[in-house]
């Protein structure tokens, strides 16, 4: 009788131990969905200097909202993800994140945030993959304002089997995002270290060779740069903060075709829409103006001007995502850019469906489908 007592209690306490680790982790936010996809990672940038970038996970098939999952993932991981997260991408079974200021990107497991490897590269920016590679752009040179240390700065190519960096061609000064379109990487170049002297040039680097292959002359302090369907190229201006104004610029066959009059600090390009949130700066009048606006990529037209519709006042809009199954956006808010940041979930028709606050400097999404 005592060895079946025993053995039931064992059971038992086997039963239990399962139930504890099956249940939900995080924050219960929203409602169950199952869709194509599984749910999103975001990305927190954190304050320079402050080594408080941290990754938060999404589970749209239980509503439960997990923060700072890689320190969770890798305890002991020593400094934590690191430094100013500028950029968050999923290729393939693997999740990649630029860390700026640590000089590196961190390799994870797409199912977890586990560690893999880490890439290191010196002021690394922001990342693209295409046919097995990541492309990485880099400022080249350390952090620093002073413009008379600026140099040009490059791509790197990366294997993403071996994340050995297998090759360098060197860009414009101050290198942002990238795109891929037709075998060609399209990189926009900021200068931004360059006051006053900001380049205008989107590089075109042809990727069986890797070289530069020409330079399309865009607009001041470019940003962000996304390719369509259609085979579109729209990139961001920053502008110069005084005189010039923040606008979208479409590149269609290598050639500027379009300048929208709408200011950008983030885009989301989803089929034909292209949602945008604009926080510009003036130092003229040493405030910001915020926007937004919806885009048609087909007519290059601006189809609404304001994406949010039960007026939920956001005070500094920082990165913009679209469940591009649902339609459902994410505007994350900056707050003052010191405190912890707020994430809002709208619906396709513009209404909050909730909110959370998170990590300090909400930026960037990367949406996980269902095929592991």
């Amino acid at each position: 009788m005592k060895k079946y007592l025993l053995i039931v209690s064992v059971l038992f306490l086997i039963s239990c131990q399962k139930t504890k680790n099956e249940e939900p982790k995080g924050i219960k936010i929203g409602d169950p969905e199952t869709t194509s996809i599984k749910g999103f990672y975001l990305l927190n940038e954190g304050s320079f200097g402050g080594n408080n970038a941290s990754l938060d996970y999404y589970n749209y098939q239980n509503g439960y909202y997990q923060k700072d999952i890689y320190l969770t993932s890798n305890p002991n991981v020593v400094m934590d993800l690191g430094d100013v997260g500028t950029d968050l991408k999923i290729y393939g079974s693997k999740l990649y994140a630029a860390i700026n200021s640590s000089n590196k990107i961190e390799v994870m497991k797409k199912e977890n945030a586990q560690r893999i490897a880490q890439v290191n590269i010196a002021n690394v920016r922001y990342i693209t993959f295409d046919g097995g590679y990541m492309y990485a752009t880099s400022y080249a040179g350390p952090i620093d304002l002073d413009t008379n240390q600026a140099q040009r700065g490059y791509v790197a190519k990366i294997d993403t089997s071996t994340f050995q960096i297998i090759d360098t061609v060197v860009v414009g000064y101050q290198p942002e995002e990238m795109a891929v379109l037709n075998g060609k990487l399209y990189v926009a170049n900021s200068g931004g270290y360059l006051v006053h002297k900001y380049e205008r040039t989107v590089s075109v680097i042809d990727l069986s060779s890797f070289q530069v292959t020409g330079e399309i002359d865009v607009a001041v302090n470019l940003h962000r740069i996304r390719a369509d369907k259609r085979g579109n190229l729209w990139v961001s201006s920053r502008g110069d903060y005084f005189s010039i104004p923040s606008r979208l610029y479409r590149i269609y066959n290598n050639v500027l075709a379009q300048m929208i009059d709408v200011p950008v600090s983030d885009l989301c390009v989803v089929g034909d829409s292209i949602y945008i949130t604009g926080v510009q700066w003036s130092n003229e009048t040493g405030s910001n103006t915020i926007s937004y606006a919806l885009v048609s990529a087909n007519e290059g037209s601006v189809l609404d001007n304001s994406l949010i519709k039960d007026g939920t006042n956001i005070i500094a809009p920082y990165g913009i995502a679209v469940n591009p199954v649902t339609k459902d956006f994410y505007i994350t808010d900056a707050k003052d850019y010191s405190l912890q940041g707020e994430i809002y979930c709208f619906g396709a028709n513009g209404y909050k469906k909730w909110q959370l606050t998170v990590g300090k400097l909400p930026a960037t999404f990367a949406f996980v489908r269902t095929n592991f």
